[in-house]
């Protein structure tokens, strides 16, 4: 609703019968909140404006505002919590989960589907069609949508979580949320799912070793006729871990010769690289260091594994950051007494990722087709696409029609689409299309490497310098023509820079050549760039300066097709 800037009608100060009938109205729409809660929600006091305005689908909403922030909006008289209230009471509403990829399709307008839940192992909220509903990310409780159930629980498992789920109203980055002071989601750790009921059990287990073992036993049968894996009452110690390769993920490779302290400090600088490079950005400085953890370390953390700072070698995260900022990755700064923030990242810092060769992308797709033995038997020059390969490379309206692709439409498709970033320092596997993070529309993959969608970018070498890499497209030299005053041409030259080319050099050059005047001037429309301007039609100097003397490919000069033609012999 909120995903388009929306139209301000008015904005006023609400008044003393309006604020108690909103707080009846409030306690009617949330019952579970307690009546000093819907005090501090909606104060006596303080200020408590009213803004009416318009969604940019035409849709009238009225939305309460204290303290600068959206505290409730309405819509057809139904009143509806913001992130903001949520953030305070994350226990207001039904809370389903979803991936940390996914908030960027809910925050560009989209609902969310049912295959993009995360299914806890305690099950789903229980909720009926038209239930208001929370949605929060994996690895932190603070809701970062607010939406309506589109069908039951009952539904949703018996459609085999299929189709539309929820119909989302308002979204943690949307306008809604723009409109406040733009606070971050707060950490709060998921709740725990060990039975309330087991732990006067617990206490005595503890006691005595040997019901322990009884406990558990009961514990697993009772799983088995559930039908779901819970979380066993008692935990197990790091020597047990050790010898159980399925706690926690840890030492999931028995060859695997590291101490589980060594795989935490991988997993913990993993986790702190794959957030800086694919979710914090430069808007979000600076960023509490509790916010960064909760909010984006731990959604970076691969399923089937748990990120605990504890029994890394770091032992906390203060000292996990301070190490970071001794190489230079960040600045870590204390902006309120005890509170910490990163006030600065180096976003080209070597271990957070190169770049990734169009020849590097080719030489991994052939040794995954060959490893996997997709070549087809038949004809050679077409390759079966597995799964992998049709969510990496094919459009959605070929993924059950198109079954093989030859080679050079395989290798084509995969400069194009296949998103990857090269490994992280500290990750020792071969490059491998299993590493790749495919974002399709709810997708379940949640992997290890650091990734992002391939972009061109474009390196200029100049003789005893080190090479200059930008991201983007190279722009080619411009030649045009252009009319002057008293019927004159003037020829105009662009983008000399990006191939190293000073226009004040070449404007110089051409001055004396073609004993007319040159002059340099900024270029319309483009920052910090300069063009040079000379009399006449000279783009027969241009070619020989550019094409013999720079020895510039003619691929990357345009115009040169302008240069006159010389005149018939008489």
């Amino acid at each position: 609703m909120f995903a388009k800037a929306f139209r301000v009608k008015s904005n006023t100060a609400i008044k003393g019968s309006d604020r108690r009938k909103l707080r009846a109205d409030v306690m009617a729409a949330f019952p579970t909140l307690g009546t000093d809660q819907v005090s501090v929600l909606v104060p006596g006091k303080e200020e408590l404006n009213i803004v009416k305005l318009y969604a940019h689908r035409g849709d009238a909403v009225t939305v309460y505002v204290s303290g600068g922030n959206p505290i409730l909006f309405e819509v057809e008289k139904n009143l509806y919590p913001t992130v903001y209230t949520l953030w305070s009471y994350p226990d207001l509403l039904p809370a389903f989960t979803t991936w940390p990829p996914v908030l960027e399709k809910l925050v560009g307008g989209a609902d969310l589907m049912l295959p993009g839940l995360v299914v806890p192992s305690a099950g789903l909220p229980q909720v009926q069609k038209g239930d208001l509903c929370a949605i929060a990310l994996l690895g932190n409780r603070a809701p970062v949508a607010v939406g309506v159930a589109a069908m039951s629980t009952a539904e949703m498992l018996t459609s085999g979580l299929k189709g539309r789920g929820f119909s989302v109203l308002h979204t943690y980055q949307d306008h809604l949320w723009r409109s406040g002071d733009k606070s971050s989601p707060p950490s709060l750790a998921p709740l725990a799912l060990d039975p309330p009921d087991l732990s006067e059990e617990k206490e005595s287990v503890q006691a005595d070793p040997a019901l322990q073992g009884d406990l558990r036993r009961l514990t697993l049968e009772g799983e088995e006729e559930n039908g779901e894996v819970q979380r066993m009452c008692g935990e197990k110690s790091l020597s047990e871990a050790s010898e159980d390769p399925s706690v926690r993920g840890l030492n999931p490779d028995p060859t695997d010769s590291k101490t589980l302290q060594e795989q935490m400090d991988e997993l913990v600088q993993q986790c702190f690289l794959h957030a800086l490079k694919c979710q914090v950005r430069k808007a979000d400085l600076p960023l509490l260091t509790s916010t960064f953890l909760g909010s984006h370390m731990l959604s970076c953390c691969p399923e089937g594994r748990q990120l605990d700072i504890k029994k890394s070698s770091y032992k906390k995260l203060s000292k996990f950051l301070q190490h970071m900022q001794q190489e230079q990755i960040i600045q870590v700064k204390e902006l309120s007494k005890g509170v910490e923030s990163i006030v600065a990242v180096d976003w080209k810092h070597p271990r957070k990722g190169s770049i990734l060769e169009g020849g590097e992308v080719r030489t991994i797709i052939i040794n995954y087709v060959k490893r996997n033995d997709l070549v087809d038997a038949d004809n050679k020059n077409l390759v079966k696409l597995d799964p992998i390969l049709c969510d990496c490379i094919l459009e959605k309206n070929e993924q059950h029609t198109v079954m093989k692709l030859p080679w050079d439409s395989l290798l084509t498709r995969s400069k194009l689409k296949i998103m990857y970033i090269r490994s992280l320092q500290t990750t020792a596997h071969e490059p491998d299309l299993t590493h790749y993070l495919y974002f399709l529309e709810y997708s379940h993959t949640h992997l290890f490497i650091c990734l992002e969608k391939l972009q061109p970018v474009y390196q200029v070498t100049f003789p005893g310098q080190e090479p200059i890499v930008k991201k983007g497209r190279i722009c080619p030299i411009d030649i045009t023509l252009a009319q002057r005053a008293s019927n004159k041409k003037v020829t105009v030259v662009r983008n000399l820079e990006a191939y190293g080319l000073d226009p004040c050099s070449v404007a110089a050059i051409l001055q004396q050549r073609c004993q007319a005047s040159a002059t340099v001037t900024p270029a319309p429309g483009a920052k910090d760039s300069l063009q040079v301007q000379i009399q006449g039609n000279q783009v027969h100097h241009l070619s020989r300066l550019l094409l013999e003397e720079y020895q510039l490919p003619r691929k990357h000069i345009q115009g040169l097709e302008k240069a006159p033609k010389p005149g018939k012999k008489k």
